[in-house]
């Protein structure tokens, strides 16, 4: 399951000004944290994360805060969604929504573990429920923790468990009967609560059973915890509103082998010619797909065909097929086909580490020295300028200059990056490079074309790679916050700058920005020097296919994450717990996780990923310290150990969280409870048990992870969705292919594309696409069947398991 969020503004009614950020929930586990933007009520964030979840999360919530350099951040309030909600619509959300006020009696979390039976004596029917413990409860007291107690309602009838202080973990283990009295059965009904010695006391949730659910299969494990029913209060806009986009991915995978038809037709199809096809499943992929699904589709593709090793052969098809369908040169890879979607994604799967290597120097500059750059005589700002300097007001020519010297200081680094990163290039990018400029250069032989086989090349490696990349730097990894806005202008300048060098100055001098006529010179000198960099970028030996069968999309020993983490001492007896925690440097690969005092420090220690167990938050109370996490490893069968690590703020908590995760998804025997407390005093600080060896009292969150480019590969899921896509097409292919071919039924929109296919085809090769067609249809029949013999079990085994849970 699958969840992307797009948050966006947030104005709302107050005097005054604020430091909004907003918080991301699922299931009350913070997944992400935007920047905060300062002083602004009308904020833009802009963020979008891809959240890998477990079939069974519940609900999604967005918090609206103020930041507070002193004592707590003010909650402004709060969105909360359904999962129901959010796939009531199979396009998502994608709205305003006002925010609501935060019910403190509705901020419920965790679950209750029960067992409940109906007896029966002589004295009459008695229910007897054994409260046996919960987990993950709210933390109501300023500690961090909670004093619960549970209070069990049947009927007119109420008992008390006892209760267990300054834990959100309690065991209680007590059995409480009540009798039935006279009248219509009543539902049973459990309240736990936060006692409090001075004031009411605090609500902490509930589940409700229904008589007849007591009666045929009563009650018995873990059950969510719930608020009181009572109606979402609307604010009615007082508090702003949220502009969101969520949509939700869910799907049912199926065994491998049951895919393996569909996938050999995908791999067989782009073996074939690709101008003569028209049914095999790319041919209709690429004829049906369309809008945000495109670039959804063109991720999957890519890595399935990856994860075979033929890439190469793949983006080629898409080519061949998008050249030999373009008369206009000027127009070749310029829109949002399959063929440029699918190069774009290739790029950034396999290229993400290149991109690093190349530009992160220049934008860390960039970020780290704020200089104020601007050409634009309508943008420039001569008070902020003065600001910045002593000699009085500058006048609008001497900004200029000042600006064109430190932006050629930014672009000089990076153009001599890109040219001189040929080496560095990955080799499955260049192979498919040159397997594009061969194409094109077929397709565009005369004199006047002699640039558009560079211009194939550079569209998408300086327009659709780098210039992006430069101008939006978090969305690419470089950076972990959005640029303040004069960093933003700063980066927009210089995309701009490399967007024109990509068109290798064909846009020089024409439209609306002629005050970048400074930089002319500059690009005009690189531009030469870019050409040359092709020319080395497609110089490549091999015809084999752009990488070999891969299980992952970068090599175990590649670093997927690197930086400065706390790093607890192995048992430091005596020790204050701030002199506990020692700052390291770490680095993360698909093998190990080591680390050592500086980066440049040669003796280093290693946990190996194979080892890892567990990767989970610890609850702040443990040390008194936020955003720390544990790592549990176990070799073999030797004892269990856990690595404590304090992040510095929880978006790089999420970050580690996540990438530990990914790297240790395939590790067998993974925890399925852990302890999100540290056993100190002889005893855990989370449930109190005075055991080391107590079995965990927190649910992992193994499935929970950031989506990004790093992604390891997962063929059965990505082909799942193929075969969603191809579903959609499947009526006009066989109206197309196997009704009368000389009858156009096909829709309007791919009238053109259908009668050009049909029409130019002899008698042997639409036999062959009607053979083809019919193959096709087969192959996703006997996958419907397989999804409803999977659906109809699974529904069996609903009906027979216990209700309520």
């Amino acid at each position: 399951m699958e969840m992307e969020t797009l948050l966006g503004f947030t104005p709302w009614p107050r005097s005054g000004s604020s430091d909004p950020y907003c918080i991301v929930k699922v299931d009350d586990e913070v997944v992400a944290r935007t920047a905060t933007v300062w002083r602004s009520l009308s904020p833009f964030w802009g963020e979008e994360y891809t959240v890998h979840l477990p079939l069974d999360f519940h609900h999604l919530a967005f918090y609206v805060l103020d930041e507070d350099t002193v004592g707590h951040d003010d909650i402004i309030g709060k969105i909360s969604l359904s999962r129901e909600a959010i796939t009531a619509d199979p396009r998502g959300i994608d709205s305003w929504i006002n925010l609501s006020r935060v019910d403190p009696d509705a901020e419920v979390q965790g679950e209750i573990c029960l067992d409940v039976q109906m007896l029966e004596d002589t004295r009459g029917r008695c229910l007897r429920c054994h409260v046996l413990q919960a987990r993950d409860l709210a933390p109501r007291d300023i500690t961090g923790t909670s004093d619960p107690f549970a209070r069990v309602f049947w009927g007119s009838q109420s008992l008390e468990t006892s209760t267990i202080k300054k834990t959100r973990f309690p065991h209680w283990d007590e059995v409480l009967e009540l009798r039935e009295m006279p009248g219509a059965p009543a539902p049973l009904r459990v309240e736990l609560w936060d006692w409090d010695m001075v004031g009411k006391n605090d609500f902490l949730g509930m589940v409700e059973f229904p008589p007849q659910v007591l009666q045929q299969n009563a009650p018995s494990g873990w059950f969510r915890l719930l608020p009181f029913p009572r109606a979402e209060e609307d604010s009615g806009g007082t508090l702003g509103a949220l502009r969101l986009k969520v949509r939700l991915s869910e799907d049912r995978i199926l065994p491998s082998g049951y895919y393996q038809p569909l996938t050999e037709l995908l791999m067989a199809s782009v073996l074939e010619p690709a101008e003569e096809d028209a049914a095999s499943p790319l041919a209709v992929l690429e004829e049906l797909t369309l809008g945000d699904c495109r670039q959804d589709l063109a991720t999957k593709l890519v890595k399935l065909f990856l994860g075979k090793g033929l890439a190469g052969p793949f983006l080629d098809y898409l080519t061949r097929r998008e050249v030999m369908r373009t008369t206009d040169p000027n127009t070749l890879f310029r829109s949002n086909s399959l063929a440029s979607k699918a190069m774009e994604q290739f790029m950034k799967l396999v290229g993400m580490p290149y991109l690093h290597e190349v530009l992160k120097p220049v934008i860390t500059r960039v970020f780290e020295e704020k200089k104020y750059m601007e050409l634009d005589p309508c943008k420039m700002d001569l008070g902020r300028t003065r600001r910045i300097s002593f000699k009085g007001t500058p006048s609008e020519e001497h900004v200029r200059d000042a600006s064109l010297g430190l932006l050629t200081g930014y672009l000089g680094p990076i153009v001599d990056a890109i040219v001189g990163s040929v080496g560095r290039c990955p080799p499955a990018m260049r192979l498919a490079f040159k397997q594009l400029h061969q194409c094109v250069e077929k397709r565009f032989p005369q004199a006047e074309h002699e640039d558009v086989k560079y211009l194939a090349i550079s569209g998408f490696l300086f327009l659709r790679f780098f210039a992006p990349a430069i101008l939006t730097p978090k969305l690419f990894d470089l950076r972990d916050q959005h640029a303040d806005p004069q960093t933003s202008r700063s980066l927009l300048l210089l995309a701009k700058a490399v967007q024109s060098i990509g068109n290798l100055g064909q846009q020089l001098g024409q439209g609306k920005e002629l005050w970048m006529a400074p930089l002319h010179p500059f690009l005009l000198q690189s531009i030469s020097r870019v050409r040359h960099f092709l020319d080395q970028l497609v110089d490549v030996d091999g015809e084999e296919e752009a990488g070999s069968p891969a299980r992952a999309l970068v090599a175990p020993s590649v670093i997927v994450r690197e930086g400065y983490l706390l790093k607890r001492k192995e048992e430091p007896a005596g020790l204050a717990t701030r002199f506990a925690f020692k700052k390291r440097y770490f680095w993360l690969s698909g093998e190990t996780l080591s680390y050592s005092k500086s980066p440049e420090w040669q003796m280093r220690s290693s946990i190996p990923v194979s080892h890892i167990r567990a990767v989970e938050r610890v609850d702040e109370g443990a040390f008194q310290l936020p955003h720390v996490m544990q790592v549990v490893t176990q070799a073999g069968a030797g004892a269990p150990h856990t690595t404590y690590l304090q992040c510095k703020n929880v978006n790089e908590l999420n970050q580690w969280l996540s990438a530990l995760r990914k790297a240790s998804a395939p590790n067998p025997d993974k925890l399925a409870a852990c302890h999100p407390g540290a056993f100190r005093s002889s005893r855990w600080t989370c449930c109190l048990r005075a055991e080391r060896s107590a079995a965990g009292c927190s649910r992992t969150h193994s499935a929970v992870t950031l989506g990004d480019w790093s992604d390891p590969l997962d063929p059965d899921a990505e082909i799942q969705m193929v075969y969603r896509q191809l579903l959609l097409g499947r009526d006009q292919l066989r109206i197309k292919f196997q009704e009368d071919p000389s009858i156009d039924s096909s829709p309007e929109a791919d009238t053109e594309k259908g009668s050009r296919a049909m029409e130019g085809a002899c008698p042997d090769a639409l036999a062959q696409q009607r053979a083809a067609a019919a193959r096709l249809l087969e192959v996703l029949a006997d996958l419907d069947r397989a999804h409803e013999e999977f659906q109809q079990r699974e529904q069996q085994k609903v009906a027979l398991g216990p209700l309520g849970h």
